[in-house]
């Protein structure tokens, strides 16, 4: 189960963007505010706030941040007032793009979500247009400086708590789950004391788009960038192979 990942350029999309723009820890605490709404505080009878902890930490969030972000949403129920919305839409050249928004104010951000399209030479398509191009998948990624477990040792631990794939790359190990196993592998790895860079439930698409042109290139690299900038944006997906 070893070998070159297509899940690679997730991961690398997702350092470059998250960390370039600084907007991660809006983000969880935006996450942490919703699961703390819809299933209490307590992250032992939260499974939604277990993942959302799970994700804060492998994004290096401070314990104590994470929680008066707890406690924080907790003392202040009434007031969050945020909505999910999904947009599916297409970029240069037909690749498929997937944006989930988490709102105070869905008018703004399907403006501002349409624009980054528009800029882009990209365009919104009707709900479902090019989800059906992807999975759904928990994916978990190992930095292989931060862990001195064998890799044979890992992947047995991954396997026997559920994991679809484990995959040996260069610099990391890649674990990939159904959505339903996900907080189960999560859950063994941390019992393990096996430190995670990224553990979270992700779009992975099936087939894969490549861009030739440099115009083609610049656009769609302007609509992530405009994607990216928006605080309202939680994660954006593509098949487009970089």
């Amino acid at each position: 189960m070893s070998g070159h990942s297509k899940f690679a350029n997730i991961k690398h999309k997702k350092e470059k963007n998250d960390a370039a723009k600084g907007k991660i820890f809006t983000i969880i605490g935006r996450e942490l505010a919703v699961a703390v709404k819809e299933g209490g505080s307590d992250p032992n009878n939260n499974s939604r706030l277990r993942d959302v902890i799970a994700k804060a930490k492998a994004n290096n969030m401070p314990n104590d941040t994470i929680e008066r972000g707890i406690k924080k949403a907790a003392g202040d129920l009434g007031s969050v007032n945020y909505e999910n919305n999904t947009y599916e839409g297409y970029g240069p050249s037909g690749v498929a793009i997937i944006v989930e928004t988490l709102t105070d104010n869905r008018n703004r951000t399907a403006a501002n979500v349409r624009s980054a399209f528009t800029k882009g030479g990209g365009s919104i398509g009707t709900s479902g247009c090019v989800s059906f191009m992807f999975d759904k998948k928990g994916q978990i990624i190992i930095d292989k400086e931060e862990c001195d477990m064998d890799a044979d040792d890992l992947m047995m631990i991954a396997l026997d708590a559920g994991a679809e794939d484990f995959s040996d790359e260069e610099d990391s190990y890649e674990i990939i789950t159904d959505p339903d196993d996900f907080s189960a592998v999560r859950d063994a790895l941390e019992k393990e004391g096996i430190p995670m860079s990224e553990a979270e439930v992700t779009m992975v698409p099936q087939t894969w788009a490549t861009l030739t042109n440099e115009d083609d290139i610049k656009k769609m690299n302007r609509i992530l960038d405009l994607l990216d900038e928006d605080d309202d944006v939680q994660n954006v997906y593509h098949n487009w192979d970089e």
